[in-house]
């Protein structure tokens, strides 16, 4: 294979180059006056620019946080003041947002969006700046940092706020032996070694895709980025550069699966030597129907971002114990805990609990120590997940505890309607969650898009339910609803649907 590169729509740049200009993105950060340890948030799409920003940051020995740029207002305002922003790289599109939500003024480095960029996005080939600082004429002035860390601070990840305000997970810095452990980790888990190309085609503001991509280049992996998923360009993107490598989640999947299958025979993916996915629950149906497509190579595991990846399977270990996300890896340990404090015996549900090993990086959350405190029992760390231990010690998923429906004193869990109705021809997203009730406290509301040629209606969407499912898990309300607040990332806003049913404009 030839010298690593980057590769992201039509560029490329090596490894090499990029690392170079990482290291006079962190001289030209020091010069304003960024110190270690300081926070600088990353308010940019998919892009070569986004890993240069975030190891120049690193090398600097300041913290990357990469932001979800779909955010704005109230929001972005409150993400930028809680992780303490001492400068921001933004494309020159968000940096009004940027510059508005800002309630103190810091420095902000605008990005020109590639045309790749510009195209997945429909962004104008003209973007006016707002008079701030430009990346590439920026760094014309500066020359690369030399004194760096030896191990660079991980991003701070904010979570997607689930309960309550986003939460940004502060890490303990890594020792250099923690972080090749960390790193043989993540690697075991993802399925990757240094000769394979691996593909990102999620955004890497979330935590798997931005430890991904980091990670590979921080390792010399051939790496390419997708702007945006897109189904037909993720399999052609597959083929025209041989990638051997991808991570994704299993909305891409459902995406997938979709396209007619003349299409999705027509792409050569012989190159394909591991699929890993995570992030979210996936339907067995739907993961059974990847593997017979792709072969026995696809990969699972099962984390936060948090605690890193913790369980892991093979496409060999699922299919023996179908709907698993995996056993504990070395050094890992799964509790499950009911909520009386007792553990819960073999194949009973309970919230499950985390204990990391001791080669992760500890974390707190950022001015949150005592919820930090509060996830912790035993020496165990709970991220909200319930689920349940077989007798071999592999780990199945039934929802977030706090997604939990109870209704009439009976607890249902959404995540398996979702995934039933997910497999049914012509539905396209689905949530379900618990609206409150006065009789039975809450019951069941289903909000489903549709493809607008299926015909379906609410009546056939319960039906499709009640003659596969029990009768109490058939949601009471369907809603026909073409705007689900999904992310690209493939993670459901279902609070944002819910509040409709609590706060009602």
């Amino acid at each position: 294979m030839n010298s690593p590169q980057i590769h992201c729509g039509d560029r490329s740049r090596s490894r090499d180059e990029a690392l170079q200009r990482a290291a006079r993105i962190a001289g030209g950060l020091a010069e304003l006056g960024v110190q270690p340890g300081d926070r600088v948030a990353v308010v940019l799409r998919n892009d070569i620019e986004f890993l240069e920003v975030s190891l120049g940051i690193g090398q600097l020995g300041a913290i990357p946080v990469p932001v979800n740029w779909h955010w704005k207002g109230a929001e972005l305002a409150y993400l930028l003041a809680d992780c303490g922003a001492t400068a921001v790289f933004a494309h020159r599109d968000l940096a009004p947002v940027v510059a508005d939500a800002l309630s103190t003024p810091v420095p902000i480095i605008e990005v020109v969006p590639s045309a790749a960029l510009r195209q997945a996005y429909q962004l104008p080939d003209e973007l006016p700046a707002i008079g701030q600082l430009e990346l590439e004429s920026w760094l014309d002035g500066h020359t690369e940092l030399v004194d760096t860390p030896p191990t660079p601070p991980l991003s701070v990840i904010y979570t997607s706020g689930t309960t309550g305000q986003p939460k940004g997970i502060l890490r303990t810095p890594m020792t250099p032996e923690q972080s090749v452990h960390v790193t043989q980790r993540l690697f075991r888990a993802f399925g990757l070694t240094l000769e394979q190309r691996t593909l990102v085609p999620a955004p890497m503001y979330h935590s798997a895709p931005n430890v991904h991509a980091l990670f590979a280049v921080a390792a010399g992996i051939d790496l390419t980025i997708m702007p945006r998923f897109e189904p037909v360009e993720f399999l052609a993107t597959i083929e025209r550069h041989r990638i051997a490598h991808t991570q994704v989640v299993p909305t891409m999947f459902v995406r997938l699966l979709r396209l007619p299958e003349e299409q999705r025979r027509s792409f050569d993916l012989s190159s394909l030597e591991a699929v890993v996915h995570a992030a979210a629950p996936c339907s067995p149906e739907v993961k059974r129907r990847m593997i017979d497509w792709f072969g026995p190579i696809i990969l699972e595991y099962y984390g936060g971002s948090e605690t890193g990846t913790v369980v892991a399977c093979d496409s060999a270990e699922w299919l023996a114990h179908p709907g698993t996300v995996g056993r504990a890896m070395d050094g890992c340990d799964i509790r499950i805990y009911q909520p009386d404090g007792t553990q819960a015996p073999t194949g009973s549900f309970g919230e499950i609990y985390i204990q990391t090993g001791v080669s992760w990086p500890d974390f707190t959350y950022i001015g949150n120590d005592v919820k930090r405190k509060q996830m912790e029992r035993d020496g165990y760390v709970s991220i909200g997940d319930g689920g349940w231990l077989d007798g071999d010690g592999f780990l199945y998923l039934s929802d977030r505890i706090n997604d939990m429906v109870i209704s009439g004193g009976v607890n249902i869990y959404p995540a398996e309607i979702e995934q039933f109705l997910i497999t049914v021809p012509g539905v396209r997203d689905v949530a379900v969650f618990g609206i409150p009730d006065g009789e039975y406290g809450e019951v069941l509301a289903a909000h489903v898009d549709t493809d607008p040629d299926s015909g379906l209606t609410e009546d056939d969407l319960r039906e499709h339910v009640r003659s596969n499912l029990a009768n109490y898990k058939v949601p009471k309300v369907v809603v026909l609803d073409r705007e689900l607040p999904r992310e690209e990332s493939g993670k459901l806003f279902k609070r944002r649907i819910r509040e409709r049913y609590i706060n009602p404009v």
